[in-house]
């Protein structure tokens, strides 16, 4: 797991570290100690702590004019033990909301698993964007069918096309159009 790194090819548009607004402003990574980890796992050091214990997360992009960003995420996300949907939220979340944001692209292919709890902090994150939307991108199809069997999936669009979309051959505005596009067919607007 030390080899994954967070996407890294839109830092010509976006470094969280730099954003004045964002939650990890004036973040210091180490290129060559390895301080987070997962389990017995190490985690590559560009990787965001939030307080979680299976969890870390990289603020990808965010456009606060449109009111949107772009969050990746790796490892464990465990409601069950440690509640890592409140620490999300409470830590990260909220903050961005309090900036504007209301539309959020969470994106999921390193999730290897997740246990969830009830859906209390799911439902005030869905009550606090207003008209926004939540969506995983890529999340693996066994992560997916735990958000559903916990109901996460009345706050969250995932499935369909959303578990295979080519998110890297864009550049942000672009995915923000494409997926923004498919949720409005979603909703029959």
């Amino acid at each position: 797991m030390h080899e994954i790194e967070p996407y890294y090819n839109w830092r010509d548009d976006y470094i969280a570290a730099e954003d004045e607004r964002s939650p990890f402003y004036g973040a210091v990574y180490s290129e060559f100690e390895f301080d987070k980890q997962i389990y017995n796992f190490l985690l590559h050091p560009q990787w965001d702590d939030f307080g979680s214990q299976t969890l870390y997360l990289k603020i990808l992009y965010v456009d606060y004019e449109k009111g949107f960003a772009i969050i990746e995420f790796i490892g464990e996300w465990n409601d069950a033990i440690y509640n890592d949907i409140m620490l999300l939220k409470r830590e990260v979340i909220d903050m961005m909301v309090a900036e504007g944001v209301e539309k959020f692209l969470l994106i999921g292919e390193n999730i290897l698993n997740y246990h969830g709890s009830d859906d209390s902090y799911y439902e005030e994150w869905y009550e606090d964007i207003g008209d926004g939307w939540i969506v995983a991108l890529n999340f693996r199809e066994h992560v997916t069918q735990e958000f559903k069997a916990q109901g996460i999936d009345y706050y969250i669009h995932f499935g369909g096309d959303l578990n295979a979309f080519p998110w890297r051959t864009l550049k942000p505005k672009q995915l923000y159009h494409h997926i923004q596009e498919r949720i409005n067919r979603r909703l029959g607007m």
